[in-house]
């Protein structure tokens, strides 16, 4: 089974957000990902087009949501991982 850093089941056409540092680099759809291999599987299809209107009070920091994914200790990769 092909799953995320948190452990829930990965699937082509998931909405993901890619980490590095505990920062997001990527967001998009998830496609062309094969099971039985969770390392560079699968490739990100953008989903955010150029420009957008930002309602701030909808919106996050990007160092603000990497707090919180500290804070749930999943700002790294899981040990052996």
């Amino acid at each position: 089974m092909m799953h995320y850093r948190n452990g829930r089941e990965a699937k082509n056409g998931d909405m993901i957000v890619q980490l590095e540092g505990g920062k997001i680099v990527a967001v998009g759809v998830l496609h062309s990902a094969t099971p039985g291999n969770d390392y560079c599987n699968g490739q990100i299809a953008p989903t955010q087009p150029q420009p957008t209107c930002a309602c701030l009070c909808d919106c996050l920091h990007v160092d603000d949501l990497a707090d919180l994914l500290a804070a749930k200790q999943l700002d790294a990769r899981p040990a052996g991982m």
